[in-house]
């Protein structure tokens, strides 16, 4: 059974009586396990498509299924609680706080949790482990650099293990090198942890870390399609 599951998604915009579809339509599975890169340009639908995948927003028409469940079997508290559980969510700009220590940026999620606190030091250094990033617990954001942060960032939104992690434009703001470092740690992530990966994106280059990639145009899919992907700089076959 996929983990997720959407068929003729429909996601329509009204404001002042005006209509405009975001998703007209959209139909794919993602296997747990995958990693999927949604390309396209702005204003495509790929944003709108991941707020609804993310559980951040419901569409308008079709169907949705997370692990088998519908999104419209869930109240908006049944969604928080499975979007904190099971998702993780990494976006352009980071979000850390300024004044707080790389440890105590990951543990964050943990207080909204039901995780004994006496189990979050443990968690927290676990997820920096994953990243790289054991020789900088004690650093605040502004002693680190773009590359670091975003590698922090991911180690936040995986510190209660979900099933999927949303990366939306993860190297935007960073240059190419440190691009480069983040996407190899999300594929990482994927290869050896098994993480579901679902990436939105617009840069080829950083598409073709994934194993496959979804292209979506006015609210359509134009190709879904296996690819050949890249890694340490070269494309491999998976």
């Amino acid at each position: 059974m996929p983990l997720i599951s959407v068929k003729n998604l429909e996601k329509i915009y009204a404001d002042d009586g005006i209509s405009t579809p975001a998703l007209r339509g959209v139909s794919f599975d993602i296997e747990k396990g995958g990693f999927i890169a949604i390309m396209g340009p702005s204003g495509s639908g790929k944003s709108t498509l991941l707020h609804i995948l993310g559980f951040l927003d419901r569409q308008t028409g079709g169907t949705y299924l997370f692990d088998g469940k519908a999104i419209d079997d869930y109240n908006d508290l049944g969604l928080a609680h499975v979007r904190n559980k099971k998702m993780g969510f990494v976006f352009q700009t980071f979000n850390l706080l300024a004044r707080s220590s790389v440890l105590d940026n990951v543990k964050l999620p943990l207080l909204y949790s039901d995780v004994p606190e006496s189990q979050w030091d443990g968690l927290a250094l676990k997820s920096i482990e994953s990243v790289g990033l054991s020789n900088r617990l004690a650093h605040d954001p502004s002693q680190l650099s773009g590359g670091e942060r975003q590698r922090v960032a991911i180690a936040r939104a995986l510190v209660l293990d979900p099933e999927v992690l949303f990366a939306d434009e993860p190297t935007g703001n960073l240059d190419s090198k440190s691009g480069q470092l983040v996407m190899e740690t999300i594929q990482r992530l994927n290869e050896e942890h098994h993480h579901t990966i679902i990436l939105i994106t617009h840069e080829t280059y950083t598409a073709e870390h994934a194993e496959r990639i979804l292209r979506i145009h006015d609210g359509r899919i134009e190709s879904d399609t296996a690819v050949k992907r890249r890694r340490n700089g070269n494309i491999f076959v998976k």
